[in-house]
């Protein structure tokens, strides 16, 4: 059952676009759970699949005192200049002009820095915890440079609520972003002591233990709600994520979601207020780092408050220390791969939004007797920025640690422009060991960028290829660069011996730290 968040004739007005303008990602949650990745897509998930999701302004919007406010039967604005639609503006962001006057830095103000950008040319104001110099926009705004100004220099977010809340400013302004505000880190006494505001911003996260200074600037949320929908924001304040950052699980009345930061987790856990559906969508704005998830209510009342904080509620923890946390699975098939190896396909609980991350994995738990597996959040650090502009990618794998492999491959093939070559070598017993041989060749035969070499270290006499275990004199001839200064990065994976062995044999060949990623058991 999919729920579609009703859409509004607003969209466009006053400050915003449609949201088709901005890059977004939705996904309904469910489906089905490949434990090892070969590309496969879940039912239901496909392009096809997406439905636009528009946060729709309640009766009292905008506000009465507002200049959008309709009069006399229709809805006042402020003449424009000419040259100053809202096409032209458009044109302008697009010009290349500065429009911050930092020229192109981004920077954390304080609330004494904000104060100081209130006059019409140098006015800056701060919505949902970023600040934006307006002043170029200015002679652009339908609703006339008076209803700016009344948020100069100070946090304009509750004004913009009341005008045109669902309107899509981060899109709109983006070329006239500052930076964050400043937030200082507290530690309270007891979460449960912490203020719930209606429709409004929680401003200071709280941190579980001392903060690193070089962890993440601090995530904060907010919600807001429709007759129908419930709408949870989460800010993260970070430009990488994407929905594999955020798990969300909903059972009965409780909702936990987990965002993914750095090497932080940050949590929302809630004793839901109210009832809601089972299905929920999951959309993120990645060039703002906003993430917005979707609850469809049971019935259509006012919520007083969102509900009450559970374990971990608005907590930013480091995530080696969260522990891990498993929902219910069903095991919808297997399916031989080799004479030792099958492939798993797992359906998720209808209330749960989980993504394996490139280069991550998963821990289970099973009754042997039973169809279900509890399956874990993703575990792992590596990091597929670090494929970013790389033009020869090595992947040495040996027997099932091959499983990362693929998605990274998938992933370097279809994501990085830059890449020239990417050249598996694949470690196995014998002929029959080997994962997906079929598959590999295909794809070496359709994309000439990837080739495969298999290594038997038990084959039998009608093997004619190479044999043996990992040595220098194969990874030697293996890693030849496309060009002599290419920038290259390599992966291994497979048991703990093959690892250390084939660690200490690539820094003797002269690879640093920062070009190698081993999977560790």
């Amino acid at each position: 059952m999919t729920c579609s968040p009703l859409a509004t004739p607003e969209v466009g007005r006053g400050l915003g676009l449609s949201p088709a303008s901005e890059p977004e990602r939705e996904v309904l949650t469910g489906g089905v759970l490949p434990i090892v990745p070969v590309g496969h897509r879940a039912p239901g998930r496909g392009p096809d699949q997406r439905s636009r999701m528009l946060n729709v302004p309640s009766q009292s919007f905008p506000a009465p005192s507002s200049q959008q406010r309709v009069v006399s039967g229709g809805r006042s604005k402020v003449p424009l200049k000419q040259g100053r639609s809202l096409m032209d503006w458009i044109r302008l962001t697009k010009s290349g002009k500065d429009l911050t006057g930092l020229k192109g830095r981004l920077i954390e103000v304080t609330e004494e820095e904000l104060k100081k950008h209130n006059k019409k040319d140098d006015c800056w104001i701060c919505i949902r915890g970023y600040v934006y110099n307006v002043s170029p926009y200015m002679e652009y705004h339908p609703g006339g440079e008076d209803e700016l100004m009344r948020a100069a220099g100070s946090d304009g977010t509750d004004l913009f609520d009341q005008v045109h809340r669902w309107v899509n400013y981060e899109s709109m302004l983006k070329e006239c972003l500052i930076g964050r505000m400043a937030v200082k880190l507290a530690v309270p006494k007891d979460y449960r002591e912490e203020k719930r505001v209606l429709n409004g911003m929680l401003a200071k996260t709280q941190v579980s233990g001392t903060l690193a200074k070089e962890g993440p600037n601090s995530p904060s949320y907010d919600w807001f709600q429709t007759d129908c929908f419930i709408t949870i924001v989460i800010y993260t304040k970070q430009k990488d994520i994407s929905l594999d950052s955020i798990i969300v699980d909903h059972q009965g009345d409780s909702f936990r979601a987990e965002t993914i930061i750095k090497d932080y987790s940050y949590f929302i856990h809630i004793e839901l207020s109210h009832e809601v559906e089972e299905d929920f969508s999951v959309r993120v704005v990645e060039n703002v780092g906003k993430i917005e998830i979707v609850l469809k209510k049971k019935e259509n009342t006012s919520w007083k408050c969102l509900g009450h904080p559970l374990e971990k509620h608005n907590l930013l923890i480091l995530k080696k220390d969260t522990g891990l946390y498993y929902r219910k699975c069903q095991l919808v098939s297997k399916e031989a791969v080799t004479h030792d190896t099958k492939l798993f396909c797992l359906m998720l609980p209808a209330g749960t939004h989980l993504q394996v991350p490139v280069g991550h994995h998963v821990y289970l738990k099973v009754t042997i007797t039973g169809d279900f597996v509890f399956v874990s959040g993703p575990e792992g650090n590596f990091k597929k920025s670090r494929l970013q502009e790389i033009e020869d990618l090595f992947l040495v794998a040996a027997g099932t640690g091959f499983t990362p492999m693929v998605k990274i491959l998938n992933y370097a093939l279809s994501n990085i422009p830059s890449l020239r070559t990417l050249k598996l070598m694949f470690f196995n017993k014998t002929e029959d060991d080997i994962i997906w041989r079929g598959q590999l060749e295909k794809l070496a035969f359709k994309d000439k960028r990837f080739d495969v070499e298999y290594v038997l270290s038990a084959p039998t006499s009608e093997w004619n290829g190479k044999q043996g275990q990992i040595s220098s004199a194969l990874l030697s001839e293996f890693l030849k660069r496309s060009f002599e200064k290419s920038k290259v990065f390599l992966c291994i994976c497979g048991p703990t011996p093959f690892i250390e062995q084939g660690m200490t044999l690539l820094h003797d060949l002269y690879f640093s730290k920062d070009e190698i990623h081993s999977f560790t058991a």
